[in-house]
């Protein structure tokens, strides 16, 4: 069900067009805009970096690896989820993996900037995107899984996100969460990404049962990798900031990227055994509601 955002009216229709009070979404970029004022005022974030983050996701061995990973827990916990959002879809790079596990259902995508809207277009362009603020979803028991990859975190407010998520989600549906973790990782990395906090796993936890979900599967990942993560944070104490503001773990040697690829495809053979994580550079949640 839809949500209007300026009366709280909940409706079935398929223009955006409030039957209630006549309230209409604006339009920015060419995608329908439920908080252009936000994509306005970017938090300094420079949406030319989207250009940059898709020519170089498809190649990044982290990248890769999450993608795999999500995909098996797509099928594993929710095999037959016909309507899907993700939240702060980016470029698309998550969202095209997503339409590749879930060929025939109805696939959303959302983001902050309609600058990575445009790239998501291009990636999927069978997805309907929209610019949107997660702490006010325009929709009301829609969706069958809502994904949020490492977007949490870069939210003032992510106890009224996931309020909001949970109120978008179907009653027997679900959400897939990645987020940061480990808050003494904390290093420049996270200022590149305009982060506001990196996760404890009790923390996560916490705020997801308060916000009505039951948690299903959580682990770490990245676990393997999390010894070289703690001498590459060290590192960058005393390294001067990138010139073009972009993260530096983006600009690994191809014989480095391709090892860590490695060791990231043995560790989600450990994951698919039941191996699960208590410690690792993110964290990953599986819950219903």
């Amino acid at each position: 069900m839809k949500f209007c955002l300026a009366c709280k009216y909940t409706y079935s229709d398929a223009s955006w067009k409030c039957p209630a009070c006549g309230h209409e979404p604006a339009e920015r970029g060419g995608f329908v805009s439920f908080a252009p004022e936000l994509a306005a005022q970017n938090d300094g974030f420079d949406p030319e970096l989207f250009k940059r983050y898709a020519q170089v996701e498809a190649g990044n061995f982290w990248f890769v690896a999450r993608n795999e990973l999500l995909k098996k827990l797509m099928l594993r916990h929710f095999p037959r989820a016909s309507s899907v959002l993700e939240i702060g879809c980016g470029t698309g790079f998550v969202l095209a993996n997503t339409r590749a596990t879930y060929p025939d259902a109805q696939l959303s995508g959302s983001d902050i900037f309609t600058e990575g809207l445009g790239f998501a277009k291009q990636r999927v362009p069978s997805a309907t995107l929209f610019q949107m603020d997660a702490t006010a979803i325009p929709f009301r028991d829609e969706f069958d899984l809502i994904g949020a990859f490492d977007v949490l975190e870069h939210i003032d407010d992510d106890a009224a996100a996931l309020a909001q998520i949970h109120a978008a989600c179907k009653t027997g549906g679900g959400v897939i969460f990645t987020v940061p973790q480990h808050p003494s990782l904390w290093s420049r990395m996270d200022e590149y990404a305009h982060h506001k906090r990196r996760y404890t796993r009790a923390e996560l936890l916490e705020k997801m049962n308060a916000a009505g979900f039951k948690v299903r599967y959580v682990t770490s990942f990245v676990s393997l990798l999390l010894p070289v993560m703690w001498l590459s944070r060290l590192l960058q104490r005393n390294a001067p900031p990138a010139a073009d503001g972009m993260d530096p773990g983006l600009k690994i040697h191809p014989l480095m990227n391709a090892a860590f690829g490695g060791v990231m495809a043995f560790e989600r053979g450990l994951l698919a055994l039941g191996v699960t994580f208590p410690a690792g550079g993110s964290l990953l949640v599986v819950a219903e509601k």
